[in-house]
């Protein structure tokens, strides 16, 4: 049984997955063929070895720079940051922002020993004082935490002449007040525009 708790064990270290699921997937896999077993196992060897954050803007890539980063159409002058490179897919799939982005890499979080010198901070820093970005959007997750990394962003960024701004937030399209939380409701009342 070494070999399946030991493949249990590491599935069960990925975000979602608890011990339960982690066997279910364990077994799943075994009744699988092993050519495809073998498959799943070189992508997640050539993951390893060909993806790495870009030098740029620490999106996810092959290439030497992502394929953001290489669009020239992109306006440079707008940079928006973000906590992960998996949020950029969300904001890209809204077809709505054609600036550039900056992966953060995580969020403050001192109670997880996660301090500025563990984020990207520094790097954003040293692209906004080349003096070609006219904004920086945060876009860091509307909890504790992301609201404590934007601040502290923001604070950064402050000596330059720049627009510093947050992405909106409050109640989903299709949402019902009823069922909307009271934070939820005081953002979205705080975040509110004229009507036109």
């Amino acid at each position: 049984m070494g070999a399946i708790d030991d493949l249990a064990t590491e599935l069960s270290k990925l975000p979602g997955i608890g011990r339960k699921t982690a066997l279910r997937l364990t077994y799943h896999l075994l009744k699988q063929s092993p050519e495809q077993s073998k498959r799943l196992a070189t992508a997640l060897e050539t993951l390893a070895e060909k993806v790495r954050p870009c030098p740029q803007c620490f999106n996810l890539t092959e290439e030497d720079l992502c394929s953001i980063c290489r669009d020239a159409r992109r306006d440079t002058g707008v940079i928006c940051a973000v906590e992960e490179a998996s949020d950029i897919g969300a904001i890209e799939r809204s077809g709505e922002f054609r600036g550039v982005y900056h992966v953060l890499g995580g969020r403050l979080s001192p109670l997880d020993g996660i301090g500025p010198e563990d984020l990207t901070i520094p790097q954003l820093e040293t692209r906004v004082s080349a003096g070609v970005v006219r904004e920086v959007i945060i876009a860091t997750n509307p909890s504790i935490e992301g609201e404590t990394t934007a601040l502290y962003v923001q604070r950064k960024l402050a000596r330059y002449p720049l627009t510093v701004s947050r992405i909106a937030r409050g109640l989903p399209v299709g949402g019902d007040l009823e069922y909307a939380d009271g934070v939820t409701i005081a953002q979205a009342l705080t975040a509110r525009r004229a009507m036109s």
